[in-house]
């Protein structure tokens, strides 16, 4: 499996950022960057969440730390949604083994 990358002072200049804000966002632990040969690079995988992160800075003017605490109460959401769902898909079970008769 071949991982993409790209340069971040390339991504950096096409994208009219510093990267020194790539740097903070690693730094708080947002996103890793790979040294190889001299030159940085981030994952493509991670662009989506470079992007998000970057209008929250740049364009909303929200701070490192609010980013951080943002990114971490996404998490706590999509870890929630995962878990309704999960609940879910066992509620049905027991609906479908005649087990909605029960008091729960």
């Amino acid at each position: 499996m071949q991982t993409e990358l790209i340069i971040v002072s390339e991504y950096c200049h096409k994208c009219d950022i510093e990267p020194s804000f790539i740097d903070l966002l690693q730094e708080e632990g947002l996103i890793e960057i790979h040294a190889e040969g001299g030159e940085h690079y981030l994952l493509v995988s991670q662009l989506p969440e470079v992007e998000r992160y970057s209008r929250m800075y740049y364009d909303l003017s929200i701070n490192m730390e609010g980013i951080d605490a943002i990114h971490h109460l996404l998490e706590r959401m999509e870890n929630m949604r995962r878990e309704i769902n999960l609940l879910r898909s066992q509620l049905h079970v027991y609906k479908r083994h005649g087990l909605e008769e029960m008091d729960w």
